[in-house]
């Protein structure tokens, strides 16, 4: 079983950005694992966000953060990191990191492929 641990949330003003940081134990990347991002923001269902593969280090994202947020992944530091630019008040929610085992991203994100959670971080956008 896998351990998650994310920080780096926050309170940012609308175009601002954060660097999110998913810290992983009970594993080492150079095992197959696939680690993904996903958000909830109140009132609404958990979405995915974004993964990355630990094997070959390719990656997905949702439609709404593509070209805004990165996911990228420090094997020495078994830490997955997802930088989010240009900020906006509808990113506001509790992200989370989850794992997998798996040598390919999961098909559309889904969360219900995740087996191991972390606690969650708030991202806050002022507009």
């Amino acid at each position: 079983e896998a351990q998650l641990a994310e920080s780096g949330g926050g309170v940012v003003q609308a175009g601002g950005s954060l660097r999110l940081s998913c810290v992983v134990s009970g594993f080492t990347f150079d095992e197959n694992w696939v680690i993904g991002w996903f958000r909830q923001a109140p009132g609404k269902e958990r979405e995915g966000v974004s993964e990355i593969a630990t094997y070959d280090g390719s990656t997905d994202y949702a439609d709404s953060v593509r070209g805004r947020f990165t996911i990228s992944s420090d094997h020495a530091k078994n830490t997955v990191y997802l930088q989010m630019n240009s900020l906006r008040p509808e990113d506001r929610a509790v992200y989370y990191c989850a794992a997998t085992f798996g040598t390919k991203v999961v098909v559309e994100l889904s969360e219900q492929e995740f087996d191991d959670w972390g606690q969650g971080t708030q991202v806050t956008v002022d507009s």
